[in-house]
């Protein structure tokens, strides 16, 4: 199945999903990462999306790993863990959304010399190939017209634009990722809508939009992502390749412990009373307050906030780790405030909300 662009963030919410929902029908956002998969089932109900189940299940004992390492099982092996969680966690849905890696994906802005959309439709494939370093024939193209309102914000905000110019969002996938999601849902009896690149789908959720920059961290298991997102569009993208399991890697050969064990004290006791902890955030946040200072010179803009977003944002002490590299406020995704949840679980739900953003993301589109 084609993924699509339409309906990726706030910003652009007047466009309609092609898919059609019957009223009250419950929807799943899926997110399959390298250590674990995450899926939230919500349903609308007067109007609002309700929380009806969630769950996350680690990948590492499907590949032969321990609980919290990064793997890569073949499809099936992760369509049985995902069945294993929807069983799990009760999951009914079997119709909604699959995230996609950025890592398997290219992003690019482009301007082109016309508003006719015919005209588009031919000349996008074209252009794709200055930007896709890959035969095209190796990736599934989809692009997006940024709406004339955008663009304008885009021209205020210091980009050139010609006279009778269309702005566009090109996105190219891998043909091979998209073959093996569609093994993984078809083998899991999966429905998806639609596949939506992960930054598109956490962005949705993380935090409240406004017109400045916002920087967003994303601490996975095998590495981190680091965006500077602007009206809904993500300025910059890169990837730092180290992430939470470094950290439990240097606590486990500092303390002679397993990296069960390692995880496991990673995990309850947190990050402020380990040196080892810290000093394997140092170079993730090193990375990132290089990129964040590089944005603020170049484009004369001050980011507004940094959110943490991720199973790694997960860990205690990390906001105060953080604080130290930023001159911003430092916040957590609140991805669960988005949706109703019952009030006896607010707790578990703002401490499980940076891990949960994607999959609340995909879910909150497929609502739409």
């Amino acid at each position: 199945m084609a993924f699509s662009l339409k309906d990726f963030s706030k910003t652009f919410s007047t466009l309609i999903d092609s898919f059609q929902k019957r009223d009250g029908e419950s929807v799943v956002g899926i997110d399959i990462g390298t250590s674990s998969i995450k899926i939230v089932q919500l349903a609308e109900k007067k109007g609002a999306a309700v929380l009806e189940t969630y769950g996350e299940i680690a990948l590492g004992p499907y590949g032969d790993a321990e609980v919290g390492q990064a793997v890569n099982p073949p499809p099936e092996k992760v369509a049985e863990a995902l069945g294993d969680l929807m069983r799990e966690a009760n999951v009914t849905s079997r119709v909604g959304g699959i995230a996609v890696s950025l890592s398997a994906s290219l992003i690019n802005l482009i301007t082109l010399p016309t508003k006719d959309e015919n005209d588009l439709a031919a000349m996008i494939p074209i252009e794709a190939r200055k930007y896709i370093p890959v035969p095209v024939g190796e990736v599934t193209l989809d692009w997006f017209v940024i709406p004339e309102s955008e663009s304008e914000f885009l021209s205020a905000a210091g980009r050139t634009k010609k006279p009778n110019s269309t702005d566009v969002l090109l996105v190219a996938i891998h043909n091979a990722t998209l073959n093996r999601l569609n093994t993984i849902v078809n083998t899991a009896s999966v429905t998806p809508r639609f596949y939506e690149i992960e930054p598109f789908s956490m962005s949705r959720a993380a935090y409240e939009h406004d017109t400045a920059p916002v920087m967003v961290i994303d601490l996975g298991a095998s590495g981190t992502r680091v965006y500077v997102i602007e009206f809904g569009i993500i300025d910059v993208s890169h990837t730092i390749n180290r992430g939470g399991q470094e950290i439990t890697h240097a606590i486990s050969r500092s303390q002679g412990l397993t990296f069960t064990e390692a995880e496991k004290l990673k995990r309850t006791e947190g990050l402020e009373n380990t040196e080892v902890g810290k000093s394997a955030l140092d170079y993730i946040f090193s990375e990132a307050r290089r990129i964040f200072l590089t944005y603020q010179r170049q484009e004369g803009k001050i980011i507004s906030k940094v959110v943490l977003v991720g199973g790694g944002a997960q860990l205690t002490g990390l906001e105060n780790i953080a604080g130290q590299y930023f001159d911003a406020p430092i916040i957590f995704s609140s991805a669960f405030g988005r949706v109703h949840t019952p009030a006896f679980i607010d707790d578990v739900l703002q401490s499980a909300g940076p891990s949960f953003s994607t999959a609340i993301g995909l879910a909150l589109r497929a609502l739409k």
